[in-house]
């Protein structure tokens, strides 16, 4: 039975190798799901997890836009996630994002910039899909 190869990196290091039945990101274009013996696909990642399903588990890796490349083979597609960021659920204080995304929010009010935008999206992720 085909089964996919997952791999998402940083450039600090890897954040998650291992299996699963399906892939579901959010690319800039609209969600994406990826299946064993998927055709080639390059996608440009918006800030939001990327959901490893296998079986009836699933694991959430929290990503800050990035790449997912497909490669297919007979037995084995992989599933390559290159992200400027990323982490597990687990690692992210949610008390502390939303904090972020509360002092994000007050700057932006005062100044409206595209990178404050930016920030605040990424803080957004992270407190509703960290721990605590």
């Amino acid at each position: 039975m085909a089964t996919l190869r997952v791999s998402v990196v940083s450039p600090e290091r890897e954040v998650f190798t291992g299996t699963g039945d399906m892939v579901v990101a959010r690319g800039r274009e609209g969600d994406v799901g990826i299946l064993p013996r998927h055709a080639p696909m390059l996608v440009e990642l918006a800030v939001a997890p990327v959901r490893v399903i296998e079986g009836r588990s699933e694991r959430k890796i929290l990503v800050d836009g990035g790449f997912l490349h497909v490669t297919p083979g007979e037995e084995e597609t992989r599933v390559d996630v290159l992200a400027e960021h990323a982490a597990l659920p687990e690692e992210i204080d949610a008390a502390a994002a939303r904090a972020r995304a509360d002092e994000l929010d007050r700057r932006l009010q005062e100044v409206d910039q595209a990178e404050l935008r930016a920030e605040l999206a990424k803080a957004l992720m992270r407190a509703e899909h960290g721990r605590g």
